[in-house]
């Protein structure tokens, strides 16, 4: 269907959940939308858009941008990432674009050139107030000897 070159397999797992992998050697143009998890590990040139999740391996390179409920990667990406849920970027993963999500892992070894806006885990006004009520009851007066003194 794509070409002698591609491998697709769909696989279903338990719960009913689809999961597709595109094999290393697959080379796609155009835009891709997934309802389960997908990984894949070949070359897109296009956008890739997932409910649910989107794996990409470490031989991935995608040139577009991916938008899904969660994204791990250590692949290429040359595009803006956009999370629902989460992103996780694995040691050997290069981004080269925005990402977007609420949630965001990063190891070390990454190479990120964009703007990154991750919310946290939650913007709930209480946990920011007791955050900043805990460090304004830690902080105290120490003199130049580091004597404590009087608040």
């Amino acid at each position: 269907m794509f070409g002698s070159t591609s491998q697709h397999q769909e696989l279903v797992m338990a719960g009913e959940e689809t999961f597709t992998f595109l094999a290393r050697g697959f080379e796609f143009k155009g835009i891709l939308t997934f309802e389960g998890t997908v990984r894949i590990d070949g070359m897109v040139n296009g956008a890739i858009f997932s409910k649910g999740t989107v794996i990409l391996g470490q031989h991935a390179v995608i040139e577009g941008d991916v938008s899904a409920g969660t994204i791990v990667s250590s692949g290429t990406i040359n595009g803006n990432l956009t999370a629902t849920e989460r992103v996780h970027l694995l040691p050997s993963a290069a981004l080269t674009g925005d990402l977007k999500t609420p949630l965001l892992k990063v190891e070390e070894g990454v190479q990120l050139h964009g703007n990154c806006d991750a919310e946290g885990a939650a913007k709930r006004t209480g946990v920011r107030e007791s955050r900043e009520a805990a460090a304004q009851a830690a902080k105290v007066r120490v003199s130049q000897r580091g004597e404590v003194l009087q608040r």
